[in-house]
């Protein structure tokens, strides 16, 4: 009886996420729609790796980037991707997507 408990224990804890890797939060989420970036500026905590999803609501590609993140990835239209970020600095990260510059642009502020 004790072995049944401990495995299923076991599998328990390893099923459990674990957000501590990646700053401890999921939720930092951008939006590519009308190929613009919602929001434009999205608050993250400095100091910290942490996820991005960005999610491409168009039917085109659109690519997130960024120089100061040192980041570019391709978003397939319909599709959403994973970006890991940081530990940030405190500061401004500015980022824009490459297929539609004259629109698709935003900052990181990391405080």
């Amino acid at each position: 009886m004790r072995f049944k408990t401990c495995v299923l224990l076991s599998a328990a804890l390893l099923a459990a996420p674990l957000p501590a890797a990646f700053g401890g939060n999921d939720a930092y989420t951008l939006t590519i729609k009308d190929h613009r970036f919602e929001p434009t500026e999205l608050k993250v905590p400095a100091g910290q790796k942490l996820r991005l999803t960005v999610r491409n609501l168009d039917s085109t590609p659109e690519e997130f980037e960024s120089y100061e993140l040192n980041r570019e990835k391709i978003i397939p239209g319909g599709k959403s991707s994973g970006v890991y970020i940081g530990p940030l600095e405190a500061g401004r990260y500015p980022f824009f997507g490459e297929f539609h510059q004259e629109t698709a642009q935003g900052v990181i502020i990391a405080e």
